[in-house]
């Protein structure tokens, strides 16, 4: 299994004159939610902040998403959780 995937954005968006057509997102480990839950904030924050740590950019690349691009986030960042295998 991968240790990351790439999301092809559909909606490119530039931020800080740095434009992103693509982003890459790693597997989530332990670690990182409780580093996120720690950082408080409602669940939206926690969330935004999560994605952002996870595809290494900055929380201002996910704000400026468009909501079908963040959907294909999310739906990656679920299948991390759901179709993990143990290995042997």
């Amino acid at each position: 299994m991968s240790e990351s995937t790439e999301i092809v954005l559909d909606f490119p968006v530039t931020v800080d004159a740095e434009r992103y057509e693509r982003l890459s997102m790693r597997r989530w480990k332990v670690a990182d939610r409780l580093r996120i839950h720690k950082a408080g904030g409602d669940d939206a924050d926690k969330e935004i902040r999560m994605m952002a740590d996870l595809c290494g950019v900055s929380q201002q690349v996910i704000m400026e998403l468009d909501g079908a691009d963040y959907d294909k986030l999310v739906s990656v960042y679920k299948s991390f959780s759901s179709t993990a295998q143990p290995k042997t």
